[in-house]
């Protein structure tokens, strides 16, 4: 089966971290990445400007209702939860805030794996919480991959370690190799 979309899960540190994974993916990448990185509440769309002026895809902040389009980086915004509907388009909520933030990794990674079930790739960055745990689980439980910084290479292990307790990890690494792990799990770029 080959894979559908890959979701992606940051907090401190994550800035450069989700920067040099997104700056490694080709131009021509054939599925959606989407991205929750912990932001202040009050953060404008910097993030996604940047990223997008360093990297080969196309990054942008996501939009209501927006419907999911190969080579293009979705980042959530600040104080939003960020979902995929199962029609594959993102929606945008105000919920509470779950493990202390909005957007949540887990939100992301559960919406996530309901919509693609085995067609997900889940990775786990740097951070100082257990956000994206239990939504890593959730992709593994879908039948989706899920992929882990190596916590001794992460700016905060915390997250990437709790994410390693919680889910059956198919891919324990370094940043600089989780990047060229995507590439080589969706195949040859040119066959889709």
């Amino acid at each position: 089966m080959k894979y559908q979309a890959v979701v992606i899960g940051a907090s401190t540190g994550g800035l450069g971290a989700v920067g040099e994974l997104l700056a490694v993916l080709p131009g021509n990448i054939k599925v959606p990445i989407i991205v929750v990185q912990h932001l202040s509440p009050y953060s404008d769309d910097y993030m996604a400007k940047h990223l997008n002026e360093k990297c080969s895809i196309k990054v942008k902040e996501a939009d209501e209702k927006e419907k999911l389009r190969p080579g293009c980086a979705y980042i959530a915004p600040a104080n939003y939860h960020l979902l995929v509907e199962k029609d594959l388009t993102l929606s945008l909520t105000v919920e509470p805030r779950v493990n202390y933030s909005r957007p949540s990794i887990d939100v992301l990674f559960e919406s996530a794996a309901d919509a693609f079930g085995e067609g997900l790739i889940g990775v786990v960055l740097t951070g100082a919480n257990s956000d994206g745990s239990k939504g890593l689980k959730r992709i593994k439980d879908k039948g989706g991959l899920a992929i882990v910084q190596d916590p001794e290479s992460a700016e905060a292990s915390e997250m990437p370690r709790a994410a390693i307790e919680a889910a059956q990890t198919d891919f324990i690494l370094k940043l600089e190799d989780i990047g060229k792990k995507i590439v080589e799990l969706l195949g040859d770029i040119n066959e889709y």
